[in-house]
């Protein structure tokens, strides 16, 4: 499987995308400093070792992070791979970089043993560099996922064990720093690499799903569309597709087969400000009846890690069942980077404060 090409130029783009006034010549430091110290060395693919810690960095920055944390992201192989004396790297970046660095490589001296109790120990090891800086955990989940992006070129043993690492230790972890986009995709990496049958025997019963539903979605959402101009309710409609694992761990949960779920797809109803939340459920019962026990309230009652969104599930106009989920722009904003856009917004005031 081939590896997308990062350049460093796309990075610098992302960066000024959310944070136009932000120094990049610090982040340029770091790029050269990571492509000297890591020169000659390659991947088990066999292409150059800069290739990941830019793919890493580029995952920052779909999360928004700053730049101290973006040169973090480009660095945090040097100290264990590289041979580079702390004290050199201080000088060219700084103490504030060097710190996340040196933060990160004592984390990767963690070692997840086979045990429960090992596991758990690393676990809990890793919140605790949590709390010392949000900023470290950000990079060790980036750097994990584009592990698992390219794992395809290790033996099938370090495929399995890595991946049973990582739906043990790290897609829990995102989970709980509340970026779903992340969990679900190291999840359905790991699920891949597990039970590669069972895997893609569900991905083609989705596939074939929401092909038979495409219609009926097209007809709610344009329904929905309307009806909320008509009320004058400014909303966007999106759809999202429930991840694979998350479908496999239902089933077996559950004891049901794939016919029986309900969310398979889902609409999505993402409002300017909260107080439209209710306004836009109350269109939708209006429309459509809701079915008994589907409706989920996690704006007065959030999950743990702080997701809130109202979830119903209705009776679309063919008597067909359609989850739709609602929320702000805010809601959708931390649901997609957690804990990450709780710190965001309180140290920048520059970056999109959106509406409420």
């Amino acid at each position: 499987m081939k590896e997308p090409v990062i350049r460093f130029q796309d990075i610098l783009e992302a960066v000024r995308g959310y944070m136009p006034e932000a120094d990049t010549a610090l982040l340029r430091k770091a790029y050269v400093f990571a492509a000297v110290a890591h020169r000659g060395q390659l991947r088990k693919s066999g292409i150059p070792y800069l290739s990941h810690p830019l793919a890493v960095t580029k995952t920052l920055t779909d999360l928004r992070m700053d730049v101290p944390t973006l040169c973090g992201g480009m660095l945090h192989d040097v100290l264990e791979d590289c041979e580079v004396a702390e004290g050199v790297l201080k000088e060219q970046v700084g103490d504030e970089v060097t710190q996340l660095v040196v933060g990160l490589t004592k984390t990767a001296k963690v070692s997840l043993q086979t045990t429960k109790r090992r596991r758990l120990e690393s676990y809990r090891k890793t919140l605790i560099a949590m709390s010392r800086d949000i900023r470290i955990l950000m990079i060790k989940l980036s750097d994990r996922l584009h592990n698992m992006r390219t794992l395809f070129s290790l033996s099938d043993e370090q495929r399995k064990r890595i991946s049973e690492e990582t739906l043990t230790i790290y897609a829990p972890l995102a989970n709980r720093l509340g970026i779903s986009w992340m969990r679900s995709e190291l999840e359905d990496l790991s699920f891949q690499h597990l039970n590669p049958d069972l895997y893609e025997e569900i991905r083609q019963g989705v596939e074939e799903k929401i092909e038979e539903k495409a219609e009926v979605i097209q007809r709610v959402s344009d329904i929905l569309e309307e009806r909320f101009r008509e009320e004058d309710i400014p909303c966007e409609i999106a759809g999202r597709v429930k991840h694979y694992y998350s479908i496999h761990r239902k089933m077996i949960q559950q004891e049901i087969d794939l016919e029986q779920i309900f969310d398979l797809f889902a609409l999505r109803a993402i409002v300017a400000e909260e107080r439209y939340c209710y306004q836009v459920l109350g269109v939708i019962h209006s429309l459509w009846a809701p079915v008994p026990g589907r409706f989920k309230d996690y704006i007065a009652q959030p999950k743990a890690n702080h997701y809130r969104s109202l979830h119903t599930t209705v009776f679309g106009p063919s008597g067909d069942c359609v989850e739709i989920q609602i929320r702000s722009r805010s809601m959708h904003r931390e649901a997609e980077y957690g804990v990450a856009s709780h710190w965001i917004y309180k140290e920048r005031a520059g970056f999109d404060q959106g509406d409420e």
